[in-house]
């Protein structure tokens, strides 16, 4: 069996988004899977990619991580103009009963609730009436599901029904503050300082805020493809990532003999740490010692701030090569045809400067 992960660019500007699509299986019996479909424009992308380099209209699987606007946007388009099997994706306005009683105001209903959720997060919702006027079948992701030969690590479902989805943006305000705190903004970074770090010299912390409840609700997913393992993170943050590679424990899979790893949310410092990539990447290496791992990370055209020079230095000291998009489609291949015209990527460096 061969395997293909492609990303697609997302963002002329700074904005950036996540729209991957990965190909397996056999000559004349491949599965297309789409992960998250970035903006509408990226969505076009998609759809001419899978149309041009497949030569098919056909998706079996299409997931969208989490919904924010910049991963489920262009999936509207992907299920608008390509035939699609199945489409996968939490469907937060449908707990609402469920987390009701968590709020102050008594007054709130189950129905206004879930209006109320399905505002804040209009595109995810647009997504999937889209996806039932053309009597796609839906399904929601929770740790266990299996996806074609994917299986769901994260998240489980009571942690986010309970824990994680009361704490989306734009909710009414709880009765007890939850755990998961408030991220502080990645803004904040361009007011920190400059610092030198070296192989042996780690600044990358345990102790910054972890990313917001939504990011922590994205889909985490893991592929054993003919002893090719693949691991895909979506904007997942540290107790998602941990949490995956326990479940994985629990089922024997050991996450840092992955052979792909994405990069969660475009290389934040907010969504790893060093344990959190011990786990999953493996523990530092020296200096010199041939990767083992492949990294992706999707970046904007123009942006300055991600992925973050701290990020991608601990991922390298892991044994990780890391390839951003930036502007581009990047492609990672095992038994499957070369392109012509398509040439390797040129990895990023290691940083003697990270932020502070």
């Amino acid at each position: 069996m061969g395997i293909e992960i492609e990303f697609i660019p997302v963002g002329e500007n700074t904005k950036n988004g996540d729209a991957i699509v990965v190909r397996y299986g056999e000559e004349g019996n491949y599965k297309i899977m789409v992960v998250d479909g970035g903006t509408k424009d990226s969505g076009n992308k998609i759809v001419e990619h899978i149309q041009k380099y497949y030569e098919t209209i056909f998706v079996d699987y299409v997931i969208n991580t989490h919904p924010d606007s910049d991963h489920a946007s262009g999936l509207i388009t992907v299920i608008e103009e390509l035939d699609v099997g199945e489409l996968w994706m939490h469907l937060p306005w449908e707990h609402s009963s469920k987390i009701r009683d968590l709020f102050k105001d008594g007054r709130i209903t189950d129905n206004s609730l879930s209006e109320k959720i399905k505002a804040s997060l209009n595109k995810a919702h647009q997504l999937y009436e889209v996806a039932c006027e053309k009597e796609i079948p839906v399904y929601e992701p929770f740790e266990g599901a299996v996806i074609g030969e994917f299986k769901v690590l994260s998240p489980f479902e009571d942690w986010y029904i309970n824990y994680l989805l009361p704490d989306f943006p734009n909710l009414p305000e709880r009765k007890e503050q939850n755990v998961v705190t408030k991220a502080f903004s990645e803004a904040y970074a361009k007011l920190l300082e400059w610092i030198d770090e070296t192989w042996d010299k780690e600044t990358l912390s345990e102790n910054y805020d972890s990313t917001g409840p939504r990011n922590e609700s994205s889909v985490v997913l893991y592929a054993n493809i003919d002893d090719y393992k693949v691991l895909l993170t979506g904007d997942a943050g540290k107790q998602a990532l941990h949490n995956s590679a326990d479940y994985a424990e629990s089922l024997g899979i050991d996450l840092k003999e992955c052979n792909f790893v994405q990069m969660p949310h475009h290389g934040s410092r907010r969504n790893v740490s060093p344990s959190v990539l011990d786990r999953i990447i493996g523990e530092k290496v020296p200096e010199g010692t041939k990767p083992t791992t492949t990294t992706f990370v999707s970046v904007s055209k123009k942006t300055e701030d991600h992925p973050k020079k701290v990020v991608v230095n601990a991922f390298i000291r892991r044994g990780a090569k890391v390839c951003e998009t930036r502007g581009a489609t990047i492609r990672h291949h095992k038994n499957m045809p070369a392109r012509t015209g398509w040439t390797p990527v040129t990895p990023l460096s290691f940083s003697p400067d990270v932020e502070k």
